[in-house]
């Protein structure tokens, strides 16, 4: 009985492509200009369905073309210079420390309190 893993997958799973507002005008002029016979010529080398097209060219006679967007994914997060990173990485560091060393505090108040009240119960006993 075998399990298939990741490691033993030979093929990895494939990324999702994205096409830019350019690139998805410029297959739409494309394909609108090639002859009857040779739109599904221009499908196949870029590897698309009509589907793509037809979404693309609705998008461009909308006159949207942020529509062209591809909304299944995020817009890059614009990076924070190294310095704000850094200083965000150490504001939580001590935040988590000083949580931490309240934490000790009141553990040792608290063990300090238990044992001047078995000192006093073993001075009670003798």
């Amino acid at each position: 009985m075998t399990s298939t893993t990741a490691e033993s997958d030979p093929a990895p799973r494939p990324k999702r492509r994205t096409f830019s507002p350019e690139y998805k005008l410029r297959i739409v002029a494309e394909y609108d200009a090639a002859p009857k016979n040779e739109k599904g010529a221009v499908l196949r080398r870029e590897r698309l369905y009509h589907s793509h097209v037809k979404e693309w060219r609705a998008a461009r006679d909308a006159g949207a073309l942020e529509k062209l967007v591809d909304k299944r994914t995020s817009p890059a997060r614009p990076k924070k210079p190294a310095a704000e990173a850094e200083n965000e990485k150490l504001r939580r560091q001590v935040e988590r420390l000083q949580k931490e060393l309240a934490r000790n505090k009141a553990a040792l108040e608290v063990m300090g309190k238990a044992s001047a009240l078995l000192e006093m119960i073993s001075e009670g006993a003798d």
